[in-house]
């Protein structure tokens, strides 16, 4: 069922053996340009026109209006409501964290320069509606930008034609539970237009987040630096560092969870023990049989999907860092050892008992993560992600005096004589 690949004795870079989906982003981008051009010359005009084009449904307004909303929350599921309320709680305690104090420097004797965190003036959440629906997805977007003190949210998510023109109602309930009024039943790159652009009753916004489909990545690709963006996610991914000390049907389990969001989902068991790599491929065969996502767990698997037989776990932690995986299981002996070890991954989870499944839905942490290895150079959504740094400088003349013949040199040595001027005016 899964491809093995085996660098046991090998040290060479297994970047390039090493199964990943791709995500043809410059092939989207012909497709979303013409969208993202229509959605700023014609506004909402041309979201509602796209809308029907995309999604078959004809919006007789962009904003789902509060009575859908509260209606929404009204008819939920109590498990669900029960399960999201603690998902806000934990993933609140977890971003509460993050958040940073302003830091005032004394550079020299009246010379500070001050830090300050700035939340971001508007942001627009992207929660996608493909496959399945995401209300935990609403939590981690929403969440952290609550908490870094954002002063205007909004929400877009695809229209459903079972669900009256509207996103999914536990979509809505999420929103709602959260206390966000502002949601438009608005999808794909129409949706991310929409924002960068602002069209009439909605005001553009100054950041995009959120994951979504290779369209949603190109319209992020396309109109950054019209709109500030997070990340341009592609599919899901997973890896398991285990030895012959893990279950091998936990980590079946954990393959096949990862598997069934997505048939370009990747999932790489990275084990040095070939009889451990036997037992894991022994429970898939009866979790893939059994599971209610079957035909797509099955393309996930034998297509950018494998099992890297290493030397050691020190030759797994460095096979793990090369791919830099969205999520990283580490179940190992001495798990949390080998874990502070990883450099590079989304989100780490250690030992037997934690699951990226925990981490999706009640863990606390975010799972708005880098993919595609991206994570070798980029985080997972956080509060820092809706925040600016702003350096605030107050110098006196004496302080500004003391520097000045340091400025005069820099300034000589760019041939930048106004900078120099600009100094030496104030001190003549």
């Amino acid at each position: 069922m899964l491809t093995r690949i085996d660098l046991r004795g090998d040290r060479r870079d297994p970047g390039a053996v090493l199964p990943r989906a791709r995500l043809d982003v410059e092939v989207a981008l012909d497709a979303v340009r013409p969208v993202c051009e229509a959605v700023r010359d014609r506004g909402a005009v041309a979201v509602r026109e796209l809308t029907e084009r995309f999604d078959g449904v004809r919006l007789d307004a962009l904003r789902v209006p509060a009575d859908a909303l509260s209606a929404a929350l009204g008819s939920l599921d109590p498990s669900v409501r029960s399960a999201l309320e603690e998902a806000i709680t934990r993933a609140r305690v977890v971003h509460q964290a993050q958040l940073r104090d302003e830091a005032r420097v004394d550079v020299a004797p009246g010379a500070t320069v001050t830090e300050r965190w700035v939340p971001v003036g508007r942001v627009g959440l992207y929660v996608p509606g493909g496959l399945v629906a995401y209300p935990s997805s609403v939590v981690m977007n929403v969440v952290p930008a609550q908490v870094a003190g954002v002063p205007s949210l909004a929400v877009a998510s695809p229209p459903k034609q079972e669900f009256n023109g509207r996103p999914n109602p536990a979509v809505l309930a999420a929103c709602t539970l959260l206390g966000v009024e502002e949601v438009y039943a608005v999808g794909g790159a129409q949706a991310i237009a929409m924002f960068a652009y602002g069209v009439e009753d909605v005001p553009r916004v100054d950041l995009v987040t959120g994951p979504g489909n290779v369209y949603v990545a190109a319209a992020k690709r396309l109109l950054r630096g019209v709109v500030g963006i997070d990340a341009e996610a592609g599919p899901t991914e997973i890896a398991i560092l285990a030895d012959d000390s893990a279950d091998p049907d936990f980590v079946a389990a954990d393959l096949v969870a990862q598997a069934e969001h997505d048939d370009l989902a990747a999932c790489l068991l990275v084990t040095p023990s070939e009889s451990f790599a036997d037992a894991v491929e022994s429970a898939l065969v009866a979790r893939v049989e059994a599971t209610p996502h079957r035909p797509r767990v099955e393309k996930a698997l034998a297509g950018q999907s494998a099992v890297a037989l290493v030397d050691d776990v020190d030759h797994g932690v460095a096979v793990c860092d090369v791919w830099a995986a969205e999520h990283l299981e580490v179940v190992t002996r001495d798990a949390a050892d080998v874990a502070a070890r990883i450099r590079n991954a989304g989100a780490i989870f250690v030992g037997a008992y934690s699951p990226v499944s925990l981490g999706d839905y009640l863990a606390g942490s975010n799972h708005v993560l880098p993919t595609g290895g991206t994570a070798r150079h980029t985080g997972g959504l956080s509060v820092q992600s809706f925040l600016r740094g702003i350096h605030v400088v107050d110098y006196s003349r004496d302080a500004l005096a003391a520097v000045a013949p340091h400025i005069t040199a820099l300034g000589g040595a760019e041939d930048l004589a106004a900078h120099v001027e600009a100094v030496q005016t104030r001190l003549r």
